[in-house]
């Protein structure tokens, strides 16, 4: 089964389809994240993506395209895959439903509001990658990873000017999907406003209920 998890920035994508691939065994595949991994290559195609994410900016579809498609060729995405950040505009959405289309999209449904008290507070883990909340979801010891035992740091695109930008791009390029999803019936809405345990008990009972699995609690 294929699942494109979908909403603004902050919405819990990435969170929601880290808890999707351990319940289903399916692999979570991050734009966000091979992005970031280029950025730790300091390739030319990462240095270009750091100073766009830097800036709030989207990637280039074209860029963008490719390096996803690349890894949806990868062996362990043949039999289904969680997506989460891609696609972002209707160009990507169109390239993927030619290569390899959607079962569904799981729209996360959040408020501005509450994006950027998400976002704002968030602190990440460069080593394994981990995400904490200031306040949500704090480490143990305050700005170290839980796990690691590294100092946690500040995604360049998490200050609030940053953010608010990313939001109207969002709403710019890729809100517009929404209408794109619903023309080919595979939109799923679902209330992101939860914290992370009350909508991750929704969106397991329902994306079971569309794999038609039974749960066992």
């Amino acid at each position: 089964m294929r699942f494109v998890f979908f909403g603004a920035p902050g919405a819990g994508k990435g969170t929601m389809a880290a808890e999707a691939s351990k319940e289903f065994g399916l692999p979570h595949i991050s734009s966000g994240e091979l992005f970031r991994a280029a950025i730790r290559e300091c390739s030319p195609l990462g240095l270009q993506v750091k100073e766009l994410i830097g800036r709030g900016s989207l990637v280039p579809d074209d860029l963008t395209i490719k390096i996803v498609h690349e890894r949806l060729a990868s062996p362990d995405a043949a039999n289904g895959w969680l997506l989460d950040g891609f696609p972002r505009t209707i160009p990507q959405a169109r390239s993927l439903s030619e290569i390899d289309p959607e079962d569904y999209v799981i729209d996360l449904e959040v408020s501005d509001e509450k994006v950027i008290e998400r976002l704002s507070g968030r602190r990440m883990c460069g080593k394994c990658g981990r995400s904490y909340h200031v306040t949500l979801k704090p480490p143990k010891v305050a700005n170290i990873c839980d796990y690691c035992g590294v100092p946690l740091y500040i995604r360049e695109d998490d200050n609030v000017e940053s953010i608010r930008r990313r939001i109207e791009t969002y709403r710019v390029q890729t809100a517009p999907l929404v209408d794109f999803y619903r023309s080919r019936a595979t939109l799923v809405p679902i209330d992101g406003e939860g914290d992370a345990t009350s909508v991750w008990h929704e969106l397991r009972i329902l994306m079971a209920r569309l794999m038609g699995l039974q749960l066992v609690d």
